[in-house]
């Protein structure tokens, strides 16, 4: 077993995203992980996909698969945005095979440390954590529940371990680094960058900034979607 390389948010920008892998230099033997958000937005998607598989990367589930997955079996029928409209009609059996086999969270027992998509709510375990939470939060309110789009701070500010997170969703224009969570969305569809956490066989992630050195980022090639709302504490 070599590294474990885990990558934020592609949203379909697949370029970047063979742009990354060759500047960390994956090779066999290493271990991939996205943490969510392969798809939608960008030029890309099934492009993406199709690196995921031949790379028998990880995929942890963001909330743009878990959308397509609600609309395909029925459980949201809400119209879908112009954007997976089109990726519903493209996605071939592989891409949702791959889409269903992705998890809300991922254990990564040698590196003492869990991924998931966007968050999760301090004090409570992964496996009591509720989907929306992993999914969409960015912020806690002033009673510390878990919101998406506004709160009084961002949850990893708040967290305090004892494993650390990796998370993506809140597109940034440089990572979030806390003392034990690190989210690596740096806005990439948006034409910021695309961003990776590259930990050595068996290394603990290193706290609040002394993770900077395990960050290895490719910029995007320009910016396919023309507005991001991000989320401040």
């Amino acid at each position: 077993m070599g590294r474990t390389i885990i990558v934020g948010d592609v949203h379909g920008c697949s370029a970047e995203l063979d742009a990354l892998l060759d500047r960390v230099a994956f090779a066999m033997g290493d271990a991939l992980v996205f943490v969510g958000d392969l798809v939608a937005r960008g030029p890309d998607s099934r492009g993406v996909l199709a690196i995921a598989r031949q790379t028998g990367a990880i995929v942890v589930r963001g909330n743009h698969e878990q959308r397509l997955l609600e609309y395909r079996d029925g459980s949201d029928r809400t119209p879908l945005s112009k954007t997976h409209a089109e990726l519903v009609k493209t996605l071939g059996d592989d891409d949702w095979r791959l889409i269903e086999l992705s998890a809300l969270s991922l254990e990564l027992p040698e590196h003492r440390a869990w991924v998931v998509h966007a968050g999760i709510v301090p004090g409570v375990a992964i496996a009591a954590q509720k989907p929306a939470a992993l999914l969409r939060m960015r912020c806690l309110d002033r009673e510390g529940r878990a919101v998406e789009r506004s709160g009084s701070m961002l949850w990893g500010l708040a967290y305090d371990g004892p494993e650390h997170i990796v998370f993506g969703h809140n597109a940034m224009a440089e990572p979030q680094v806390h003392r034990f969570a690190t989210g690596i969305d740096t806005a990439c569809v948006y034409g910021g960058k695309l961003t990776a956490l590259v930990l050595e066989k068996n290394q603990a992630i290193p706290r609040g900034r002394d993770v900077k050195p395990l960050l290895v980022s490719v910029p995007a090639r320009t910016a396919y979607v023309t507005s991001v709302r991000s989320q401040v504490a």
